[in-house]
């Protein structure tokens, strides 16, 4: 396996402006537009941290803040807050800057799960992620708690599949 990596090896941030077909007749940029673009910022920082092919597992959580209107910039920011075996949390945060006030606003934060693939296209190992900065530190520690939730909301699933009396 190669050396750890810094998460800020992996950071990207991706800008794009907000035209009438992002929008809704109100001039509001519709949600898919804004979750589209988590996703594929997502999709760039989990690549540079595995440098493999790698999947959406999982949105974990998608929160939207504020609303981002048609003229806007998007600011995608996504960092690997943590890593597994073969799977990775990123977090995003997204921001709308109105170009003629210069005001950003944050409009919407998200933790997506990506997998490494193999030339196989099967999940495979990716380097582990080491965490610099206190910031860093942070990240990982919460996207840590955040693995233990959904890995107990899983196993509650199962049981309840199993067994609909658990339920």
């Amino acid at each position: 396996m190669k050396n750890e990596r810094c998460a800020r090896d992996s950071s990207i941030t991706i800008s794009k402006i907000m035209l009438p077909q992002d929008a809704n007749p109100a001039g509001i940029v519709h949600g898919g537009v804004v979750m589209k673009e988590i996703d594929n910022a997502a999709g760039v920082a989990a690549v540079r941290h595995a440098r493999k092919i790698c999947v959406t597992a999982s949105i974990d959580r998608m929160d939207f803040h504020n609303p981002a209107f048609i003229g806007n910039l998007l600011i995608v920011k996504a960092c690997v807050n943590m890593t597994g075996n073969t799977s990775m949390e990123i977090g995003v945060r997204v921001e709308a800057e109105d170009l003629l006030t210069g005001t950003a606003t944050h409009i919407a934060s998200a933790y997506l799960t990506f997998v490494a693939l193999g030339d196989d296209k099967r999940p495979t190992q990716i380097p582990p992620l080491k965490p610099e900065t206190d910031e860093d530190k942070r990240r990982q520690r919460q996207a840590v708690s955040r693995r233990e939730m959904r890995l107990a909301e899983k196993r509650k699933e199962t049981e309840c599949h199993l067994n609909s009396n658990k339920c």
